[in-house]
């Protein structure tokens, strides 16, 4: 049986090219609570450590579209959602978030 940590790095490998998902999302999919989306980020840099370098960080997104992007990471960043048709807006925020949003089944 898989552990909660190892279902969040699944349900984020799983998002599509083209989508985002949220925090609360990946942790409700794994199986977690609704405090379980704090701990989402932290176990998937626990599992970047360890050598997982699928994850797909661009795809992550919070609650309200807004996507975590800094200086160091924002030009590869905004390349990758060029790259797969995901539009950003001047707030940092996915247009079209509910047209693109990755529901889990």
């Amino acid at each position: 049986m898989q552990t909660f940590s190892e279902r969040v790095v699944r349900a984020a490998l799983s998002v599509p090219k083209g989508r985002v998902t949220t925090y609360g999302r990946i942790a409700r999919a794994a199986g977690g609570g609704g405090q379980a989306a704090r701990s989402v980020s932290g176990i998937l840099g626990k599992a970047w450590e360890r050598g997982e370098r699928r994850i797909p960080w661009h795809r992550l997104v919070y609650a309200n579209g807004h996507i975590w992007v800094d200086a160091r990471h924002r030009k590869e960043r905004m390349r990758l959602y060029k790259e797969e048709g995901i539009a950003i807006d001047k707030k940092d925020r996915v247009v079209h978030f509910r047209d693109l949003l990755f529901e889990f089944e």
